[in-house]
Protein backbone atom coordinates (compact mmCIF):
# COMPACT_ATOMS: atom_id res chain seq x y z
CA UNK A 1 0.00 0.00 0.00
CA UNK A 2 1.52 3.44 -1.11
CA UNK A 3 0.72 5.96 2.08
CA UNK A 4 1.48 9.75 0.97
CA UNK A 5 1.64 12.49 3.54
CA UNK A 6 0.79 15.97 3.64
CA UNK A 7 2.90 18.65 3.68
CA UNK A 8 3.00 20.89 6.30
CA UNK A 9 0.11 18.84 8.51
CA UNK A 10 0.09 18.74 12.61
CA UNK A 11 1.20 21.32 14.94
CA UNK A 12 0.86 24.82 14.00
CA UNK A 13 2.82 27.88 16.13
CA UNK A 14 0.00 29.08 17.83
CA UNK A 15 -0.20 25.40 19.45
CA UNK A 16 3.63 24.72 20.18
CA UNK A 17 3.03 28.18 21.55
CA UNK A 18 0.33 27.03 23.46
CA UNK A 19 1.91 23.76 24.90
CA UNK A 20 5.53 25.25 25.74
CA UNK A 21 3.38 28.31 27.61
CA UNK A 22 2.01 25.34 30.12
CA UNK A 23 5.23 23.14 30.27
CA UNK A 24 7.02 26.62 31.23
CA UNK A 25 4.41 27.54 33.54
CA UNK A 26 4.77 24.30 35.26
CA UNK A 27 8.63 24.77 35.54
CA UNK A 28 8.27 28.22 37.17
CA UNK A 29 5.63 27.88 39.27
CA UNK A 30 5.00 23.69 40.20
CA UNK A 31 2.12 21.72 39.76
CA UNK A 32 -0.87 22.19 39.77
CA UNK A 33 -1.40 24.63 36.47
CA UNK A 34 -4.84 25.74 36.25
CA UNK A 35 -5.85 26.04 32.40
CA UNK A 36 -9.25 27.20 31.56
CA UNK A 37 -11.01 24.35 28.90
CA UNK A 38 -8.55 22.21 26.44
CA UNK A 39 -5.31 24.54 26.02
CA UNK A 40 -5.84 23.01 22.70
CA UNK A 41 -8.54 20.86 20.63
CA UNK A 42 -6.93 17.44 21.39
CA UNK A 43 -7.09 14.90 24.13
CA UNK A 44 -3.97 13.23 23.92
CA UNK A 45 -2.11 16.76 24.29
CA UNK A 46 -4.98 17.56 26.66
CA UNK A 47 -3.92 14.16 28.39
CA UNK A 48 -0.33 14.18 28.61
CA UNK A 49 -0.41 17.82 30.38
CA UNK A 50 -2.92 16.23 32.93
CA UNK A 51 -0.65 13.70 34.05
CA UNK A 52 1.75 16.23 34.48
CA UNK A 53 0.10 18.57 36.62
CA UNK A 54 -2.38 20.45 34.55
CA UNK A 55 -5.70 20.36 36.29
CA UNK A 56 -8.11 22.00 33.26
CA UNK A 57 -11.61 23.27 34.24
CA UNK A 58 -14.58 24.61 33.25
CA UNK A 59 -15.16 28.08 34.41
CA UNK A 60 -12.32 30.67 36.47
CA UNK A 61 -14.49 29.95 39.51
CA UNK A 62 -12.57 26.69 40.35
CA UNK A 63 -9.19 27.86 40.41
CA UNK A 64 -7.96 28.51 43.66
CA UNK A 65 -7.41 32.26 44.66
CA UNK A 66 -3.79 33.13 44.02
CA UNK A 67 -3.21 30.19 41.92
CA UNK A 68 -1.99 30.34 38.20
CA UNK A 69 -4.34 30.67 35.49
CA UNK A 70 -3.76 29.61 31.69
CA UNK A 71 -6.40 30.79 29.15
CA UNK A 72 -6.31 28.64 26.32
CA UNK A 73 -4.97 29.09 22.72
CA UNK A 74 -8.40 29.59 21.15
CA UNK A 75 -8.77 32.76 23.60
CA UNK A 76 -11.05 33.98 26.02
CA UNK A 77 -13.62 37.20 26.79
CA UNK A 78 -12.79 40.30 28.45
CA UNK A 79 -15.97 38.97 31.08
CA UNK A 80 -13.64 35.80 31.60
CA UNK A 81 -10.41 37.96 32.49
CA UNK A 82 -12.08 40.04 34.34
CA UNK A 83 -13.34 37.47 37.00
CA UNK A 84 -10.23 35.71 37.08
CA UNK A 85 -8.60 39.13 37.82
CA UNK A 86 -11.03 39.53 40.94
CA UNK A 87 -10.03 36.31 42.23
CA UNK A 88 -6.34 37.25 42.40
CA UNK A 89 -5.31 35.01 40.12
CA UNK A 90 -1.63 34.63 38.43
CA UNK A 91 -2.66 35.12 34.31
CA UNK A 92 -0.65 33.62 31.82
CA UNK A 93 -2.45 33.97 28.14
CA UNK A 94 -1.81 31.78 25.95
CA UNK A 95 -4.32 33.11 23.06
CA UNK A 96 -2.82 32.57 19.85
CA UNK A 97 -1.37 35.81 18.26
CA UNK A 98 -3.51 35.31 15.19
CA UNK A 99 -6.59 35.52 17.23
CA UNK A 100 -5.36 38.24 19.27
CA UNK A 101 -5.19 39.86 16.05
CA UNK A 102 -8.30 39.33 14.87
CA UNK A 103 -9.90 41.09 18.01
CA UNK A 104 -7.44 43.87 17.67
CA UNK A 105 -9.25 44.59 14.42
CA UNK A 106 -12.26 44.21 15.24
CA UNK A 107 -12.10 46.63 18.54
CA UNK A 108 -10.58 48.94 16.15
CA UNK A 109 -13.44 49.09 13.59
CA UNK A 110 -15.88 49.23 16.50
CA UNK A 111 -14.21 52.09 18.25
CA UNK A 112 -14.78 53.92 14.71
CA UNK A 113 -18.55 53.16 15.18
CA UNK A 114 -18.59 50.17 13.09
CA UNK A 115 -21.33 47.29 13.51
CA UNK A 116 -19.07 44.02 13.19
CA UNK A 117 -19.97 40.66 11.40
CA UNK A 118 -18.16 37.50 12.39
CA UNK A 119 -18.12 34.90 10.42
CA UNK A 120 -17.71 31.53 12.93
CA UNK A 121 -19.76 28.66 14.13
CA UNK A 122 -21.57 29.12 17.06
CA UNK A 123 -20.41 28.52 20.61
CA UNK A 124 -16.37 27.70 19.14
CA UNK A 125 -14.35 28.75 22.21
CA UNK A 126 -12.58 31.03 20.11
CA UNK A 127 -15.90 32.65 18.59
CA UNK A 128 -17.10 33.20 21.91
CA UNK A 129 -13.68 34.97 23.29
CA UNK A 130 -14.05 37.13 20.36
CA UNK A 131 -17.49 38.19 20.92
CA UNK A 132 -16.46 39.00 24.32
CA UNK A 133 -13.54 41.23 22.87
CA UNK A 134 -15.36 43.44 20.77
CA UNK A 135 -17.58 46.23 22.15
CA UNK A 136 -20.95 47.55 20.36
CA UNK A 137 -22.97 45.58 18.00
CA UNK A 138 -21.68 42.00 16.60
CA UNK A 139 -23.68 40.22 14.63
CA UNK A 140 -22.43 35.99 14.13
CA UNK A 141 -22.75 34.37 10.85
CA UNK A 142 -21.92 31.13 10.01
CA UNK A 143 -23.40 30.34 6.19
CA UNK A 144 -24.80 32.11 3.33
CA UNK A 145 -28.32 31.77 4.35
CA UNK A 146 -27.37 33.32 7.58
CA UNK A 147 -26.61 36.60 5.67
CA UNK A 148 -29.46 36.72 3.68
CA UNK A 149 -31.47 36.51 7.27
CA UNK A 150 -29.20 39.47 8.71
CA UNK A 151 -30.53 43.17 9.21
CA UNK A 152 -28.06 45.81 10.46
CA UNK A 153 -28.25 49.23 11.61
CA UNK A 154 -26.21 51.16 9.45
CA UNK A 155 -25.27 48.98 6.10
CA UNK A 156 -23.29 52.14 5.55
CA UNK A 157 -20.66 51.23 8.40
CA UNK A 158 -19.93 47.42 7.99
CA UNK A 159 -16.70 45.47 8.65
CA UNK A 160 -16.33 41.48 8.89
CA UNK A 161 -13.57 39.68 10.87
CA UNK A 162 -13.52 35.88 11.18
CA UNK A 163 -12.87 32.85 12.90
CA UNK A 164 -9.10 31.84 12.06
CA UNK A 165 -10.14 27.82 11.55
CA UNK A 166 -12.88 28.19 9.11
CA UNK A 167 -13.06 26.37 5.36
CA UNK A 168 -11.28 28.74 2.70
CA UNK A 169 -13.84 28.11 0.24
CA UNK A 170 -17.16 28.41 2.19
CA UNK A 171 -15.63 31.65 3.97
CA UNK A 172 -15.13 33.28 0.57
CA UNK A 173 -18.84 32.20 -0.65
CA UNK A 174 -20.18 33.91 2.81
CA UNK A 175 -17.91 37.50 1.90
CA UNK A 176 -19.07 37.49 -1.30
CA UNK A 177 -22.79 36.82 -0.09
CA UNK A 178 -22.31 39.92 2.49
CA UNK A 179 -20.21 42.21 -0.37
CA UNK A 180 -23.47 41.58 -2.36
CA UNK A 181 -25.77 42.25 -0.01
CA UNK A 182 -23.60 45.07 1.70
CA UNK A 183 -22.05 47.03 -1.26
CA UNK A 184 -20.61 49.47 1.62
CA UNK A 185 -18.91 46.08 3.50
CA UNK A 186 -15.20 46.82 4.35
CA UNK A 187 -13.49 43.81 2.58
CA UNK A 188 -10.36 42.06 2.44
CA UNK A 189 -9.50 39.15 1.17
CA UNK A 190 -11.04 36.11 1.92
CA UNK A 191 -8.27 34.41 3.83
CA UNK A 192 -7.81 37.76 5.62
CA UNK A 193 -8.38 36.20 9.27
CA UNK A 194 -7.91 32.63 8.72
CA UNK A 195 -4.98 31.90 9.83
CA UNK A 196 -1.92 31.01 7.55
CA UNK A 197 -1.38 27.12 9.11
CA UNK A 198 -5.54 26.44 8.57
CA UNK A 199 -4.63 27.73 4.58
CA UNK A 200 -1.36 25.74 4.29
CA UNK A 201 -2.77 22.64 5.53
CA UNK A 202 -6.34 23.09 3.72
CA UNK A 203 -4.50 23.86 0.58
CA UNK A 204 -2.22 20.66 0.99
CA UNK A 205 -4.73 18.00 1.91
CA UNK A 206 -6.75 19.14 -1.42
CA UNK A 207 -3.43 18.41 -3.56
CA UNK A 208 -3.10 14.92 -1.34
CA UNK A 209 -6.46 13.89 -2.33
CA UNK A 210 -5.37 14.41 -5.91
CA UNK A 211 -3.03 11.58 -5.90
CA UNK A 212 -4.52 9.37 -3.42
CA UNK A 213 -7.96 7.20 -2.71
CA UNK A 214 -8.78 8.10 0.62
CA UNK A 215 -7.78 10.36 3.04
CA UNK A 216 -7.38 9.90 6.81
CA UNK A 217 -7.45 13.11 9.30
CA UNK A 218 -5.57 12.74 12.42
CA UNK A 219 -7.58 15.24 14.41
CA UNK A 220 -10.40 15.85 17.81
CA UNK A 221 -13.88 16.31 16.52
CA UNK A 222 -14.46 19.22 18.41
CA UNK A 223 -11.31 20.53 16.13
CA UNK A 224 -12.92 23.03 14.09
CA UNK A 225 -9.58 23.11 12.16
CA UNK A 226 -9.18 19.02 11.70
CA UNK A 227 -12.97 19.36 10.43
CA UNK A 228 -12.22 21.52 7.66
CA UNK A 229 -9.25 19.15 6.46
CA UNK A 230 -11.96 16.25 5.95
CA UNK A 231 -14.46 18.54 4.59
CA UNK A 232 -11.35 19.94 1.91
CA UNK A 233 -10.61 16.78 1.15
CA UNK A 234 -14.16 15.49 0.45
CA UNK A 235 -14.52 18.45 -1.89
CA UNK A 236 -12.23 16.56 -4.48
CA UNK A 237 -14.55 13.98 -4.52
CA UNK A 238 -12.75 10.97 -2.34
CA UNK A 239 -13.89 9.53 0.84
CA UNK A 240 -12.06 11.34 3.84
CA UNK A 241 -12.55 10.29 7.36
CA UNK A 242 -11.57 12.11 11.32
CA UNK A 243 -10.05 9.84 13.40
CA UNK A 244 -8.92 10.67 17.26
CA UNK A 245 -5.72 8.03 16.25
CA UNK A 246 -4.82 4.71 14.96
CA UNK A 247 -7.51 2.92 17.10
CA UNK A 248 -10.13 4.98 15.54
CA UNK A 249 -8.90 3.48 11.96
CA UNK A 250 -11.69 0.61 11.08
CA UNK A 251 -9.69 -1.24 8.13
CA UNK A 252 -13.01 -1.24 5.83
CA UNK A 253 -12.08 1.98 4.73
CA UNK A 254 -9.18 0.36 2.86
CA UNK A 255 -10.87 -1.74 0.76
CA UNK A 256 -9.94 -1.83 -2.62
CA UNK A 257 -7.82 1.43 -1.62
CA UNK A 258 -4.28 1.11 -3.09
CA UNK A 259 -3.27 4.77 -2.20
CA UNK A 260 -3.59 6.39 1.08
CA UNK A 261 -3.40 9.76 2.13
CA UNK A 262 -2.43 11.04 5.54
CA UNK A 263 -2.49 14.43 7.37
CA UNK A 264 -3.39 16.07 10.67
CA UNK A 265 -5.17 18.95 12.15
CA UNK A 266 -3.13 21.92 14.35
CA UNK A 267 -3.43 20.43 17.84
CA UNK A 268 -2.83 16.62 17.06
CA UNK A 269 1.21 15.56 17.65
CA UNK A 270 3.51 13.97 15.07
CA UNK A 271 3.56 10.73 16.91
CA UNK A 272 0.19 10.59 16.23
CA UNK A 273 1.17 10.62 12.69
CA UNK A 274 3.56 7.53 13.13
CA UNK A 275 0.81 5.48 15.17
CA UNK A 276 -0.98 5.44 12.00
CA UNK A 277 1.59 4.53 10.31
CA UNK A 278 2.98 1.48 12.33
CA UNK A 279 -1.37 0.12 12.37
CA UNK A 280 -1.26 0.54 8.52
CA UNK A 281 1.69 -1.08 8.25
CA UNK A 282 0.09 -3.82 10.64
CA UNK A 283 -2.91 -4.52 7.88
CA UNK A 284 -0.42 -4.30 4.91
CA UNK A 285 3.39 -3.34 4.13
CA UNK A 286 3.15 0.39 3.01
CA UNK A 287 5.25 2.39 1.28
CA UNK A 288 5.86 5.64 2.84
CA UNK A 289 6.01 9.27 0.89
CA UNK A 290 5.73 12.99 1.45
CA UNK A 291 4.22 15.62 -1.00
CA UNK A 292 5.76 18.38 -1.25
CA UNK A 293 4.87 21.62 -0.02
CA UNK A 294 4.98 24.86 2.58
CA UNK A 295 7.73 24.45 4.83
CA UNK A 296 6.73 26.49 8.09
CA UNK A 297 9.15 28.20 10.11
CA UNK A 298 6.86 30.85 11.80
CA UNK A 299 7.84 31.27 15.39
CA UNK A 300 5.47 32.94 18.60
CA UNK A 301 6.95 34.80 21.46
CA UNK A 302 6.53 33.34 24.98
CA UNK A 303 5.05 36.01 27.08
CA UNK A 304 6.65 38.18 28.72
CA UNK A 305 5.08 36.78 32.33
CA UNK A 306 7.51 33.56 31.55
CA UNK A 307 10.86 34.88 29.38
CA UNK A 308 11.10 37.91 31.03
CA UNK A 309 12.13 39.59 27.66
Amino acid sequence: MQVILAQPRGHCAGVRRAIEIVETSLAKFGSPIYVRHQIVHNPHVVQRLAQKGVIFVKNVDEVPENAVIIFNAHGVSEQVEAEAMSRNLKIIDATCPLVSKVHTEGQRYAKKGFEIILIGHKGHPEVEGTLGRIPGTVHLVSTVEDVANLSVSNPEKLAYVSQTTLNVDDTKDVIDALQAKFPQLVVGTATKYICYATQNRQAAVKELAKLVDVVLVIGAHNSSNSTRLRESAESEGIPAYLINDASHLNPKWLEGKKRVGITAGTSAPEDLIQGLLDRLNEIEPIDVSVCSGVEENIHFRLPFSLTGA
